[in-house]
């Protein structure tokens, strides 16, 4: 599976798009950007493009377009909070470098 989300991220999904009242899962993608190149890009997906990749894990549908996927194989999504901040992680193996404030990857 190219993309997989912790039990903790799946959660975090499922409860938001519940709360929204709206959605089939989350959409992920990188856009150029930043000191190291590129920037991921998350939200909430109402429907699905052409381009569009979807996989599902811990019964969360991941939408991903074409562009972004060569990119992302292999990512596991997680979600943490550390005191008083709480978001998404990416765990990538494809990256080679990030930039000091981990704004921004390159591969």
């Amino acid at each position: 599976m190219p993309i997989t989300l912790t039990d903790a991220a799946a959660t975090h999904v499922k409860d938001y798009l519940s709360k929204r009242g709206k959605g089939i899962g989350l959409r992920l993608g990188v856009r150029t950007t930043g000191c190291s190149g590129m920037a991921y890009v998350l939200e909430f997906a109402d429907d699905v493009a052409a381009n569009d990749n979807v996989f599902e894990d811990n019964d969360v549908k991941v939408i991903i377009d074409d562009k972004s996927l060569v990119y992302l194989d292999g990512t596991e999504l997680d979600f943490g909070k550390e005191g008083l901040n709480e978001g998404f992680k990416f765990n990538n193996p494809n990256v080679k470098d990030e930039c000091g404030c981990g704004e921004s990857f390159n591969v």
